[in-house]
């Protein structure tokens, strides 16, 4: 199984292979065309993310010590991100989670090629990622 560290690396050397920003977001698009989505059962209120533009639903489960998310979205952007995030953070440890410094962001120029609003979207998934993390942390250390 790869660490967050080994699939950060990963994108990073996806990213770099685009030259320009409209590739990139083809490719994020592309991302959000293959990811699974959400179950209907977890397209409620609850899993609704707070902060979001556009409606963005996660979902996670603690299976085994390590934490699985879903995700799925009303805009392709936006659930291409999604994408991103679960392929990094899926089948992790919580601690690693909480730990991790999400330097992929950055790296990839996510931020400063996102509007204002995406970019606060970005955040308020990586911050319920780290509290869905906490949350699993806090029930594995019972």
């Amino acid at each position: 199984m790869k660490t967050i560290e080994e699939i950060e690396e990963e994108i990073i050397g996806e990213f770099e292979i685009f030259d320009d920003w409209m590739d990139k977001y083809a490719y994020l698009i592309e991302l959000g065309a293959n990811l699974e989505g959400v179950a209907e059962e977890y397209k409620t209120e609850d899993h609704l993310i707070k902060g979001c533009q556009s409606k963005v639903w996660f979902h996670a489960e603690l299976k085994e010590g390590r934490l699985y998310f879903t995700a799925d979205s009303d805009a392709i952007i936006t659930k291409g991100i999604a994408g991103l995030l679960i392929r990094v953070f899926s089948a992790q440890l919580p601690t690693d989670i909480v730990k991790s410094e999400m330097r992929f962001i950055d790296s990839i120029g996510l931020t400063q090629h996102l509007s204002p609003t995406r970019s606060n979207g970005l955040l308020s998934m990586v911050k319920q990622i780290k509290m869905y993390a906490i949350a699993a942390e806090t029930q594995t250390n019972k």
